[in-house]
């Protein structure tokens, strides 16, 4: 059994072909998909997919490179959808300063609020950060206890031990699997079994050999393999551990 704990199905690159997708992943192993909403829209769309497939979990949420189109209003929607069946977390949210599609300042009070919402909610959150880690764990601090996973990990190994020690728990992709990633693998031999989650957060992010392809949720189980080439234990326990951390994280089953 794996969990694939962060994709996109609803984006248009699986329009074509959805429901195969979702039939490899569950012949490939994949038991659980949560389908990440990062924006008004995806979030609906999150919805929809898990009302139609049973094995599809949503979370709700707007990217921070959606911020400069996402007000109050937008809050307030993320609200309401929040309360439709088989929504598991608030997500994917947080802070990019490595593209900054949109700016700073409106970043950081989308991000407050949405935050806020997790905490009213009292729903897990699903943390995006890239190159913004200071500004992400100085407003993080402000609502601690949270229950939050950092997803598409990418910081180093100083980040890592702050967010462990928030308890936070800490997703890979498939890109630790590129040639040029060993500092990605570090990262992830240093946490603790216990403390990981899978992810594919495809479309993107195909594994090593793929590159330039479509990612899906069925790449759960090469990268399952990987970090237990990385840890030196079977596959068969990082699937065992890493499902156990996210059903207990997402309430599953």
């Amino acid at each position: 059994m794996l969990v694939d704990t962060h994709c996109h199905l609803d984006f248009p690159e699986f329009d074509q072909d959805r429901d195969e997708v979702i039939k490899r992943a569950n012949l490939s192993g994949i038991d659980y998909i949560i389908n990440i909403g990062s924006s008004i829209e995806g979030s609906r769309k999150s919805l929809e997919l898990a009302k139609k497939y049973a094995c599809i979990y949503a979370a709700i949420g707007i990217h921070p490179h959606e911020a400069d189109r996402s007000g109050k209003e937008a809050v307030r929607e993320i609200r309401k959808l929040a309360s439709g069946d088989k929504v598991v977390a608030i997500g994917e949210i947080g802070l990019d300063y490595y593209r900054n599609f949109s700016r700073q300042e409106n970043q950081q009070p989308l991000f407050i609020s949405l935050i806020e919402l997790t905490k009213e909610l009292g729903l897990p959150l699903v943390l995006h950060s890239r190159q913004a880690e200071e500004d992400t764990l100085k407003i993080l601090m402000r609502y601690l206890p949270l229950n939050a996973v950092v997803h598409c990990f990418s910081g180093n190994e100083s980040f890592l031990k702050q967010c462990l020690e928030l308890g936070f728990f800490v997703s890979f992709t498939c890109n630790i699997t590129y040639k040029k990633a060993e500092n990605l693998r570090i990262v992830a031999k240093a946490t603790p079994l216990d403390r990981i989650m899978l992810e594919t957060d495809c479309p993107y992010l195909s594994p090593e050999g793929q590159r330039g392809k479509r990612n899906e949720p069925q790449a759960i189980k090469l990268l399952a393999e990987e970090i237990a080439r990385i840890k030196a234990i079977s596959a068969e326990e990082v699937a065992n551990i890493t499902t156990a951390n996210a059903k207990r994280f997402f309430k599953l089953g």
